[in-house]
């Protein structure tokens, strides 16, 4: 099937960040480190402009820790700051303020210069819908001063934060881009739950994720449902379904309901610490990702 999902808030909350760009001093842009390739959204490159930027790989604990570390060295080359964190248990959040500090050191000592002092920092935080912002901001402010929740969409207009005498932060809602030139993004977009579950095809969604379990991490699944490793991806489900009970009538396997606590415990990170892409080796290697159309998902990539 097509991977997309751009409903009609998403563009005008992109819109409102352009507008509101002005107004601050470095762009804070979430990724999950599940996928920190395919949850970076290429829309905001390209209004940043030469604002300082500072990338999070949340969820890190749910991500392959090896891969996390490969992938902060890959964008730190191409002149980001940074930072591994776990919003929902705290870890790393403390760090964010010196790395933002750091990012608008430049900034700040404009400022001096021009006789500016004590005016605090402003900081807008970006991303894709659940990659986690609001938790991280509740985390990163010691307080539950925004929306949070488990599905994409929950932020729909923007919110200023002030967090101390140091710095602001402008939360804004969880944006997309209008078309996924590539579907292996859109797919993996999809497996962390960050497009509208109503428009997807939930057992695709369990098969392909199976596939690509069995050629990136073999033993996984079988730990985690108890079933013999196999490389198809539709028999996995079928017996992970038959294994766990999700039978119809007639004891026919009920593969939507299988594919869909299979999809719960990947979001959830029960399937283990897990990365579902590869860093890309280099700068032309990542834009042929971005932009090359292709059907096979279930592969290494």
């Amino acid at each position: 099937m097509q991977y997309q999902w751009y409903p009609g808030h998403m563009s005008k909350a992109k819109r409102q960040i352009q507008d509101e760009l002005k107004l601050v001093d470095v762009v804070v842009e979430l990724v999950d480190a599940r996928i920190p390739y395919s949850s970076k959204n290429p829309d905001i490159d390209k209004f940043a402009g030469n604002k300082p930027r500072v990338l999070l790989l949340n969820k890190a604990d749910l991500a392959d820790e090896a891969r996390t570390k490969e992938y902060k060295a890959h964008y730190e080359k191409q002149g980001y700051y940074v930072l591994a964190v776990n919003s929902k248990g705290g870890s790393g959040v403390k760090s964010v303020l010196g790395v933002i500090q750091e990012a608008c050191k430049e900034k700040r000592e404009r400022d001096l210069k021009r006789g500016i002092i004590g005016r605090p920092l402003r900081a807008m935080i970006v991303g894709i819908p659940n990659v986690g912002k609001s938790t991280f901001i509740n985390s990163f402010a010691g307080k539950n001063c925004t929306l949070t929740g488990n599905k994409p969409g929950v932020t729909k207009g923007k919110q200023w934060i002030r967090l101390n005498k140091e710095l602001e932060l402008l939360d804004t809602p969880g944006i997309l881009w209008p078309k996924f030139e590539d579907q292996k993004v859109g797919l993996r977009i999809a497996w962390i739950g960050s497009i509208n579950e109503d428009i997807l095809d939930i057992r695709e969604l369990a098969v392909t994720l199976l596939s690509y379990l069995y050629e990136n991490y073999p033993g996984a699944a079988a730990a985690k449902y108890g079933v013999q490793e196999c490389g198809d991806g539709n028999e996995a489900l079928e017996r992970i379904a038959k294994k766990r009970g999700c039978l119809q009538k007639g004891g026919i396997p009920d593969l939507d309901r299988a594919a869909r606590f299979i999809m719960d415990d990947c979001r959830a990170g029960k399937l283990g610490r897990i990365t579902l892409e590869r860093v890309p080796e280099s700068k032309e290697n990542e834009e042929d990702e971005g932009t090359k159309v292709t059907g096979d998902y279930g592969g290494k990539d």
